[in-house]
């Protein structure tokens, strides 16, 4: 497989929307981006603020730019907080160091993809994401 598809991303959404309003979250948006980083889908439930797309592509970008999931690069940013200050000076600023940033996996274990959300807490950003990723059938990548 050589990377996620529309059909997938939209997959993956539907997943982590279904889990939002299961575990009655507060409003999510939801990024999906492709392995070099460009955004495949990306969707918005109904009341979500208006940075909600900037944080959920970040903590997708993160991952995909640092090959880790967003919960490892905040681990990583307490013991090392000038070095992930520097990755995201060099990404213009687009990192979004926190949980709520997933890789996804194909069957393989070949990297396609990673996922964003953010509109709740971030454990539950995470559980989302993690939801919309097995919902599709493919395999999330916290680590």
């Amino acid at each position: 497989m050589s990377g996620i598809t529309l059909e997938q991303a939209r997959m993956i959404i539907a997943g982590a929307f279904a889990k939002a309003i299961d575990a009655d979250l507060l409003p999510l948006s939801v990024a999906v981006l492709d392995a070099g980083g460009h955004t495949t889908a990306f969707e918005r439930q109904d009341g979500a603020s208006a940075m909600r797309f900037k944080i959920a592509h970040g903590k997708a970008y993160g991952c995909i730019a640092m090959g880790l999931g967003s919960r490892a690069l905040f681990e990583r940013a307490k013991t090392q907080a000038y070095f992930l200050d520097a990755m995201n000076a060099l990404a213009g600023g687009a990192l979004v160091p926190v949980p709520g940033g997933v890789l996804v996996r194909d069957g393989e274990g070949q990297l396609i993809g990673a996922v964003g959300v953010t509109g709740d807490n971030s454990d539950n950003d995470e559980m989302c994401a993690i939801a919309g990723i097995e919902a599709a059938g493919l395999v999330a990548d916290t680590g």
